[in-house]
């Protein structure tokens, strides 16, 4: 992993913890989403349009979550395609990896409703940022 990643703090809701007593394997997708969703306007400004689809989603589950837990999600991109961009991440659970994941995005044109290049500009923002 990374030395700097991007992180982003999760709060842990009630309503996230199922009848086992942590949070349920559907919920670690939104608190992906969520480090995805601080990620891309920091990264790329706020160009006008950030449209992309997530095309994969893979996720390998380490240890449970509990409403205790501090939770905080690490982002990065390990690879940029013609038109897609690669995601990996780590999710912590009071400083101990969770789970960890991977996500691939596809540029998308809603007018077409089909894949675009990467522009250039995320491409140039993105690269600056994991190579700082």
């Amino acid at each position: 992993m990374r030395e700097h990643p991007f992180t982003v703090d999760i709060d842990v809701r009630y309503n996230d913890v199922d009848l086992l007593g942590h949070v349920n394997n559907a919920i670690y997708s939104s608190y992906l989403e969520a480090a995805r969703v601080e990620y891309l306007p920091e990264v790329l400004g706020t160009p006008e349009s950030l449209e992309s689809v997530l095309a994969h989603l893979e996720i390998d589950f380490e240890r449970p979550i509990t409403l205790e837990d501090d939770v905080e999600v690490a982002i990065w991109v390990t690879d940029i395609g013609t038109s897609t961009i690669h995601f990996a991440y780590e999710v912590r659970a009071s400083g101990a990896v969770a789970a960890t994941a991977e996500t691939v995005q596809v540029a998308y044109d809603p007018e077409t409703k089909e894949s675009r290049p990467v522009p250039d500009e995320w491409r140039e923002r993105i690269e600056a940022f994991e190579n700082r």
